[in-house]
């Protein structure tokens, strides 16, 4: 009896490069080469004009609750957590958890400030209000 060897496929394309980016403590995200705009979700083609001539741009990290959902935990855990949209100063907007902020104090057009924490083991991109610093506390 022959058994074959395991094969261990890795991510490869564009989530695989924003992820590796990441592990590394950078937040980045795409620009079209050929129309300039900004993308993400990280992508192979440019949803605005079809390019493939996508490379990675430091994001600014800067932008603002489009929109807020409380997930509401157990009573008793303080487990409650913030889903927000956030609209980046690039053009783009994501889908995230907000941080360092009492969860129900979090608003449509709050400013906020982008940062990478690990989350099981993979990093992860988290909002904290814009007036709170790296370090988790207020300025």
């Amino acid at each position: 009896m022959t058994i074959e060897p395991t094969r261990i496929e890795t991510a490869s394309g564009p989530d695989a490069a924003y992820q590796e980016f990441l592990a590394q403590g950078e937040f980045r995200i795409q620009q079209c080469d050929a129309c300039a705009r900004h993308v993400f979700y990280p992508r192979v083609l440019c949803p605005h004009c079809g390019s493939t001539q996508l490379g990675w741009r430091m994001a600014s990290g800067n932008g603002v609750v489009y929109a807020c959902s409380v997930i509401m935990g157990k009573p008793g855990t303080n487990s409650d957590y913030a889903v927000v949209l956030v609209d980046l100063q690039e053009g783009v907007r994501l889908m995230s958890h907000v941080v360092d902020c009492d969860q129900h104090a979090v608003t449509i057009g709050m400013p906020v400030s982008a940062r990478i924490i690990e989350k099981e083991g993979k990093p992860l991109v988290v909002f904290a209000p814009a007036n709170a610093s790296r370090n988790g506390g207020p300025q």
